[in-house]
């Protein structure tokens, strides 16, 4: 009886231990073999150079009338094995198809009303081949034109508030590998709203 329990418990040990393995912790326990990872989300700063931040021009003076303009981002994604010592290694199969975003902002001091603290939130389109131990730089929309003609940025613009607004962008990209196995992944960038001054 003690050995009929004992393989029991042995099995189903073996049993949770292949569970575990068949999905992805990282990936909100999907069943993808791959993940996906954000390595660098960059913007540009107020003189238009590549920064680890944004400095977005809340309006911008173009031949003296004001202009508004939406800001890229890149992103370097990578897409690698969940095992890295799988037996039967990488195949086309792991390569993770990017074909959306969804970008909020947060602020720190915990004013996070959309349209009134920080802009809304809202969800853009991709279309990109990661493959498997590879990187790929990706360009997308960080900050939406439609966002500087509302509040709160369109406050900045017009004076009726002075400075500059700091938010955290939160980024998640999702996928699927060529399984159809869904993936995802997150990333931050410091964006920093005002009415920079324009050369």
């Amino acid at each position: 009886m003690k050995n009929v329990s004992a393989v029991f418990k042995g099995t189903v040990l073996a049993l949770g231990c292949l569970a575990l393995l068949s999905c992805n912790p990282l990936e909100n326990k999907t069943e993808s073999s791959s993940m996906l990872i954000v390595e660098r989300i960059t913007g540009v700063n107020a003189e238009g150079d590549e920064a680890d931040y944004l400095e977005s021009d809340v309006i911008t003076i173009v031949d003296e009338v004001p202009t508004v303009y939406e800001d890229p981002g890149l992103v370097t994604l990578n897409a690698r094995l969940l095992d890295p010592a799988s037996i039967l290694g990488p195949s086309q199969y792991n390569d993770i198809l990017v074909d959306r975003y969804v970008i909020r902002y947060t602020r720190s001091d915990g004013r996070n009303r959309e349209g009134v603290d920080v802009p809304y939130a809202f969800e853009g389109s991709l279309s990109v081949l990661i493959r498997v131990g590879s990187s790929t730089e990706v360009s997308f929309v960080l900050v939406r034109a439609a966002a500087k003609l509302e509040p709160p940025l369109v406050n900045l613009a017009v004076g009726r508030d002075a400075g500059e607004i700091e938010v955290t962008a939160h980024v998640e990209f999702y996928g699927h590998d060529l399984m159809n196995k869904a993936v995802k992944a997150t990333g931050t960038i410091a964006v920093f709203f005002a009415d920079w001054a324009d050369n």
